[in-house]
């Protein structure tokens, strides 16, 4: 009998490579600003934490003030709204990985702290024929992660022990959701976190390619 009937994967940095549109989104608002730019490699480290934060730890450190957050916040949305399809692509064998949990009849949900609608919508742009049992970004009224409330409501909603499902991103902030809704976690070194951190933070795996994940299945 399989030991984990279900996963929860993070979106930005494991299933899709969505740093490239996010990084033009915010430094297109960060230069309309006069403020200086980012380097997409930078905006790694930046993302994860919904776009507010991500439009905050951008701004220079001495412009950070709820007038410019907000400011920037509004063009930001708008910005990302003509980009967020441009250049954001499934890391490979992530379709692949896809098939084959379907195939295995393994359930599978997306946990995002994106805003939902964005969340739906490239979720639906690249798997829409997969039978997502939840597709949950940030959402009003739910605490954003590491808080584990949508980790554990998606898990009512497949009918499994927290102990049956596996919690996989590329962040110590994912390791934390899936440890505190009490999950098993897989840290993804292709994210936009690396090893280094996915090592510190605890996950029970860590994987370098999307088909190892089905050796832990």
């Amino acid at each position: 009998m399989k030991k984990y009937k279900g996963i929860i994967f993070d979106l930005d940095g494991t299933l899709l490579n969505t740093v490239y549109d996010l990084a033009d989104s915010v430094n297109e608002v960060l230069t309309h600003m006069g403020f200086p730019c980012h380097d997409e490699e930078e905006y790694k480290l930046k993302i994860g934490h919904g776009f507010r934060n991500l439009i905050e730890v951008s701004l220079p450190e001495d412009q950070r003030t709820e007038e410019n957050i907000e400011k920037g916040l509004d063009m930001f949305v708008k910005a990302y709204d003509q980009k967020y399809k441009n250049r954001t692509v499934p890391y490979n064998g992530i379709p692949e990985l896809m098939e084959q949990l379907h195939d295995r009849h393994i359930c599978f949900a997306v946990n995002s702290n994106k805003r939902t609608d964005y969340t739906n919508a490239l979720v639906d742009k690249f798997f829409s024929h997969l039978p997502f049992t939840a597709v949950f970004g940030e959402r009003e009224g739910v605490p954003k992660k590491p808080d584990p409330a949508s980790a554990l409501e998606i898990a009512g909603m497949m009918g499994l022990k927290p102990e049956e499902i596996l919690y996989i991103g590329d962040s110590s902030t994912d390791m934390a959701t899936g440890k505190n809704a009490g999950m098993d976690t897989v840290g993804v070194a292709w994210g936009f976190r690396g090893r280094e951190e996915l090592e510190a933070s605890g996950g029970t795996y860590i994987v370098d390619r999307p088909e190892e994940i089905l050796d832990i299945i």
